[in-house]
C-alpha cells in the first residue's frame, strides 16, 4: 500500500495561486490550525525533506490539510532517488 502524503494548503491575504507544503506533524497541525488562524501566529513548521518553514498566518486566509497525489512534488517534498523504488 502506497503511502499517504499531506500537505498545508495556504490561501494569502493578496491573493494569487495558494502556497503548498509538504508538512511533517500533520496530526498537531490539524489540532493547533485553528488557533495559529485565530491569533495570527507566526510558526515554523517541520517539512518532510527535514527543511523547515516560517509562516505569518497573520497573512492567510484559509488554511487545510489535504492528501497529494503521489507524482505532485511541493515544497518540503523529500528528493527521491533514481530508479526504480527510489
Amino acid at each position: 500500500m502506497a503511502e499517504t502524503r499531506k500537505a498545508l494548503i495556504l490561501h494569502l491575504t493578496a491573493g494569487g495561486e495558494p502556497l503548498v507544503f509538504a508538512v511533517e506533524d500533520t496530526d498537531a497541525l490539524a489540532t493547533a490550525l485553528p488557533g495559529l488562524l485565530g491569533a495570527g501566529s507566526v510558526e515554523t513548521l517541520a517539512l518532510q525533506d527535514g527543511t523547515s518553514a516560517v509562516v505569518n498566518f497573520s497573512h492567510v486566509v484559509t488554511a487545510h490539510l489535504d492528501v497529494l497525489p503521489a507524482h505532485v512534488t511541493v515544497y518540503g517534498t523529500p528528493r527521491r532517488g533514481p530508479g526504480f523504488g527510489g
